[in-house]
């Protein structure tokens, strides 16, 4: 359905209209890649797909703890856990000992982790490439810029809030 046609509930502004068709869009580009991925819940090197983000995070930004990775991605701990789990044993993540704190440990990818990480991200950019190829450079230099942006806006609206000083003092003397 073109979302220029969509029914228009009476008394609204030209940005709900242009909210709502960026809404519809991002839909359909969230439904198309749910299609791409469908039935690909493992990768072809054995690895769930949502621990590749796991590995791309550990390459991009470093070595990290455990819980440090699983708030940098904003997922539950005990699920990162079972994911870095799969990832050590696949051999693309190793623990290492915290120079800062010898009874810790951070998680860095092994030199197969980085293979993997490099291959599956040209993977990705050779499709993008094809899928784009027909555009102007200015548009996909323009559409990197929106996104960037985009993504900007939503991390910062959509991240947990940090807990207010005192409710931080509460929870302390509960435990």
């Amino acid at each position: 359905m073109d979302s220029s046609r969509l029914p228009v509930p009476p008394g609204v502004d030209d940005r709900w209209q242009v909210s709502d068709r960026l809404g519809h869009q991002l839909i359909r580009v969230m439904r198309a890649m749910e299609r791409a991925k469908a039935g690909k819940g493992v990768g072809p090197d054995g690895v769930e797909r949502a621990a590749y983000v796991l590995l791309a995070r550990l390459v991009l930004e470093g070595p990290r703890r455990s819980n440090a990775l699983a708030e940098s991605v904003h997922s539950d701990p005990s699920t990162v856990s079972r994911q870095v789990a799969g990832l050590v044993r696949a051999g693309l993540v190793e623990r290492r000992p915290d120079p800062e704190d010898g009874r810790a440990t951070l998680l860095a990818p092994t030199s197969e982790g980085l293979r993997v990480f490099e291959a599956n991200r040209d993977r990705r950019n050779n499709q993008i490439s094809e899928m784009t190829a027909h555009w102007a450079e200015s548009d996909r230099h323009r559409l990197i810029e929106l996104l960037e942006r985009f993504a900007g806006d939503i991390e910062q609206r959509l991240a947990p809030s940090p807990t207010p000083p005192s409710a931080a003092l509460r929870g302390q003397e509960a435990s």
